[in-house]
């Protein structure tokens, strides 16, 4: 019983320890939005909302955080999530890519919303309005095909 109580004050010490390390918000807060991707293409409000229900908190410069991500060790997993999410794509940065990489970041866009993997099932399941039905997945196609096709003539936003 005595071991059990050491292990178990050990343990609330290192969890309240922990919340002394705070890992930083992605917060931009300029209001600058001059790389976004509005700013390549033209987006239509439908897609644009859904976009931002979905894909945004990972895929930008501003994430809308819950509560619980002021307990750690979870603000460690989200911040290490954002940034991958950021490295793979920001679409906030989105100008910022070479032509030959925005083209190839939207059909691999379509690619993760159609099969299913984006956005990520971890993210839906505590963000349920942010999982994709088959219409909203079809309105991202349909999106991204018409705008490859624009692309491909240098007809762009």
């Amino acid at each position: 019983m005595r071991k059990f109580r050491v292990v178990l004050v050990s343990a609330l010490i290192i969890f309240i320890a922990m919340q002394f390390f705070q890992p930083a918000k992605n917060r931009n807060s300029s209001e600058s939005s001059q790389g976004n991707i509005t700013t390549v293409y033209h987006i239509p409000t439908d897609v644009q909302t859904i976009l931002k229900v979905a894909c945004y908190d990972c895929h930008s410069n501003n994430t809308r955080y819950p509560w619980y991500v002021n307990i750690q060790p979870v603000g460690w997993f989200m911040a290490g999530h954002i940034k991958h999410g950021k490295e793979e794509l920001n679409l906030d940065e989105y100008r910022t890519y070479s032509a030959k990489r925005q083209r190839n970041k939207m059909k691999r866009m379509k690619e993760q919303v159609m099969e299913g993997k984006m956005p990520l099932s971890s993210y839906t399941l505590i963000h349920r309005n942010a999982k994709l039905t088959t219409i909203q997945k079809e309105l991202i196609a349909k999106w991204i095909d018409s705008t490859l096709n624009i692309a491909g003539t240098d007809n762009l936003h």
